[in-house]
């Protein structure tokens, strides 16, 4: 095993938010994309209150990684309050429903395509979760993925 695989095989174990953080500052000052997208993936799924496997564990997943995108982008702490209110009011499979069924993609769902993430849309989780939502938003949900470009016959797995 090389030094690199030694890289991304500690990455996938780690269980902490500062080492992954300076995995992400090393790698980008090296121009290493593989290895910043493999830390910045374990950092966004430490979601340790969740079954893995589940939609809840898929939604705070996909909140974590909206929250990494916004505060790289501002240079400031961002926390999605509004959405996790709501979650907290209406459950996470309700939140997942109107995110699908709302007119026209939103800021999260172009900020995860543009970071190469659709599979940590609210789109893809759904698709990931179909008994949990009705045949509108399922088909809803694949309607907004193929028009990104995604496809939804054999959709991205988050690792």
């Amino acid at each position: 095993m090389n030094s690199r695989q030694k890289i991304l095989a500690a990455i996938a174990r780690c269980d902490s938010v500062r080492e992954l953080r300076n995995y992400i500052a090393n790698a980008r000052r090296q121009g290493d994309l593989e290895i910043e997208q493999a830390a910045i993936r374990r950092l966004i799924s430490l979601v340790p209150s969740e079954q893995p496997g589940s939609v809840e564990y898929d939604f705070w997943r996909t909140i974590n990684a909206f929250e990494y995108a916004l505060t790289n982008e501002r240079g400031k702490t961002t926390r999605l309050n509004r959405t996790r209110q709501k979650a907290a009011k209406v459950g996470v499979v309700e939140t997942l429903r109107d995110w699908a069924l709302a007119k026209g993609s939103g800021e999260g769902f172009d900020m995860l395509l543009a970071m190469n993430m659709a599979e940590y849309t609210g789109e893809a989780i759904v698709l990931r979760h179909p008994d949990k939502f009705d045949a509108a938003t399922i088909e809803s949900a694949k309607r907004r993925l193929r028009e990104a470009g995604v496809d939804v016959e054999s959709p991205p797995a988050p690792a």
